[in-house]
């Protein structure tokens, strides 16, 4: 009969089978009450699983990670459920958790509307009260593919279909309403609670591929409580509001057309801070001692395939075919060509590390739907660098990139920084020993930096083990910027060698590292950090200066190009606009500072400073304006 270890290590013995909510009433009746799903040596189940031999235990409630997924999970179905009550003749086709929530895909000829999303919501709430008991069932293959097929689910029968015969086909009741899914789920529909909101209706194609049909997806989001959901709600309010899409066009920042889709067309004030991120991760750099360089942004298709890259991301790759039939592609990375940099003439030891950087614009094919504003495009620009060394010097390295990374995103305003350390994937070019020496270096350097990191199985690139750099920004989210990577196989393949101390040739370790990682995104992630409203110093208008009529507009003109002779940016703005509509106008396209001018600052030499999202004015000697503002500017550059 089964003994069950506990997470603490005692041991509960049972003189029969015993199910997980049997375990949970063993232990504390409120255990039982709260309980939502149980692992079983590592694997998750239902409460009603049947436990027949020794093993360990852990019991989740709504509070841990595996619950809360787990009632969202439910919620799923309960949102596919509502939908076929209301909605006859609807097909449901998978229905996952994501991160904060869940969406179902359906195939129906008539859309979703919001009323609909309210009508589905009020039937879901309706399908919890009646707390319906969840069953699972194991079923032959064909009969389930017959069932599906029957019932006019000719999606689930394909999904069925694609099962490996052999495996288990299983079948979840919630009531009379069924659904493939390997599980777990609660007990009844009523274990979910009524925390839960519909969010939004959008198109999503069958099996994510562009040539099948076009499918809706409503998604949704669940939680153990009242004052959870609502704290989540707020903060998707909050981030629509900080949306960087919305913001850019306010700001006159950048903009986006079907001619070219996932490109950006910068303005004026978007370039400006591009190019002031670029000066000052220049400045940090070479302060670092990386040596920039440039490379062809098109290079012959058998460097391609020599790197591995072609068999990686061939689909991914914009090509071109010449008249003599070469084959070219635009670069999706830059790493193979600063190998061709480094191996232009003969390297040494005494040359490592040798640390070669590249503002370098990538291109990559991403499917339309995927393409979000800055967030996912098709052409971006990286800040890339790829450090060549010893395998002594990677652990050092790896710490120097480390801290270098941490402070720039301190300047930036990110302090709360997560590592996350990924190694091998399945997919992978190279032998396991050299993988092996690799995933020691660079954990090890993980280590060193005395920072908490997780650890994400199989996900490091196909040359080699890396790091992820998540920032977490002022409303919480979390997102993944930086990386560094240890390479053990691309320098080898492309032939770089470098002479050693005992004069043979070695072929040197290479470290690929990013710190924006896409110029572009990271501007939409510090566009909705800030919701718009920068830091002085990279504000790309940092002063507008306004008079308060058309006779003072002299001075503003002579009080504008004093500020940009010492490096801030500014404009005078003579629009035939009143004074107030000037100050609305501007403090939308958040600028940081607006000078206002009229004749006591005319007599006095000085400017009157009304800040963002303040009511307060204050009057500065222009001389001191200058002096003050022109070293805030300079600070971070320093």
């Amino acid at each position: 009969m089964p003994i069950i270890t506990l997470p603490d290590g005692n041991n509960l013995d049972f003189p029969k089978k015993v199910t997980g909510l049997e375990v949970a009433e063993k232990i504390s009746k409120s255990l039982a009450k709260q309980a939502m799903v149980i692992s079983i040596d590592g694997e998750l189940k239902d409460l009603d699983f049947l436990i027949e031999k020794n093993c360990s235990v852990k019991i989740f409630t709504s509070k841990n990670d595996e619950g809360l997924e787990t009632i969202r999970h439910d919620t799923a179905h309960i949102l596919a459920m509502a939908v076929q009550e209301l909605f006859t003749g609807t097909q449901v086709t998978i229905g996952p958790v994501i991160e904060n929530g869940f969406y179902y895909d359906f195939a129906r000829k008539e859309p979703f509307t919001e009323d609909d999303l309210k009508k589905i919501e009020e039937k879901m709430r309706e399908i919890v009260d009646r707390d319906e008991k969840t069953k699972r069932e194991v079923w032959d293959r064909d009969k389930a593919i017959k069932h599906f097929k029957k019932k006019g689910e000719t999606y689930k029968a394909e999904l069925i279909e694609s099962i490996p015969k052999g495996e288990e086909v299983s079948i979840y009741f919630h009531g009379e309403w069924h659904d493939l899914c390997r599980g777990p789920h609660l007990s009844s529909t009523g274990k979910i609670g009524k925390f839960f909101k519909l969010t939004k209706v959008s198109g999503a194609y069958w099996r994510g591929d562009s040539k099948n049909e076009m499918l809706q997806r409503i998604y949704g989001t669940s939680w153990a409580s009242q004052k959870d959901l609502d704290s989540y709600l707020k903060r998707i309010e909050e981030a629509e509001k900080r949306d960087h899409r919305k913001l850019g066009k306010e700001m006159d920042l950048f903009h986006f057309r079907e001619e070219s889709p996932g490109s950006v067309f910068w303005h004026e004030k978007g370039w400006s801070l591009f190019q002031k991120l670029i000066n000052y991760m220049r400045a940090r750099q070479d302060a670092a001692g990386y040596k920039e360089v440039n490379t062809p942004e098109v290079l012959d298709r058998l460097l391609w395939e020599k790197s591995g890259h072609w068999e990686k991301y061939g689909e991914n790759m914009y090509t071109s075919q010449t008249p003599d039939e070469k084959i070219f592609a635009i670069k999706p990375m830059n790493c193979p060509g600063h190998i061709q940099v480094f191996n232009q003439g003969l390297k040494s030891y005494r040359d490592l590390p040798l640390r070669i950087t590249e503002f370098g614009k990538v291109h990559r094919y991403e499917p339309s739907g995927a393409l979000h504003g800055l967030l996912r495009v098709r052409a971006f620009t990286q800040d890339d660098a790829h450090i060549f060394c010893t395998e002594e010097q990677i652990t050092s390295e790896c710490l120097i990139v480390t801290n270098l990374i941490l402070d720039i995103y301190k300047d930036l305003g990110f302090e709360n920084v997560i590592l996350k350390y990924a190694d091998r994937p399945e997919v992978r070019v190279g032998d396991d020993k050299v993988w092996d020496k690799a995933e020691a270096s660079l954990l090890e350097a993980v280590k060193a930096s005395n920072l908490e990191y997780s650890i994400n199985k199989g996900e490091g690139a196909f040359y080699g083990p890396k790091i992820e750099f998540v920032l977490r920004d002022a409303i919480g989210r979390d997102w993944q910027c930086g990386t560094l990577q240890v390479d053990l196989n691309l320098p080898g393949r492309l032939d770089a060698t470098y002479v050693d101390k005992d004069g043979t040739k070695k072929v040197p370790v290479m470290l690929h590292r990013a710190l924006f990682g896409s110029l572009e995104r990271f501007i939409g992630i510090l566009i909705e950090h800030y919701a718009g409203k920068f830091p002085f110093w990279i504000s790309p208008m940092q002063t507008v200066v306004i008079p308060v009529s058309e006779d003072f507009e002299h001075y503003a003109k002579q009080v504008s190009e004093k500020i940009k002779s010492v490096g801030i940016s500014s404009m005078a703005d003579l629009k035939n606009n009143n004074l107030n509509y000037k100050i609305r106008d501007h403090s939308l396209a958040k600028i940081p500072l607006l000078l206002i001018c009229g004749k006591k600052e005319v007599d006095t030499n000085s400017v009157t400073i009304r800040r963002l999202d303040s009511n307060k004015q204050e009057n500065m000697e222009l001389k001191t304006f200058l002096k003050t503002f022109s070293a805030l500017n300079k600070a971070s550059f320093n």
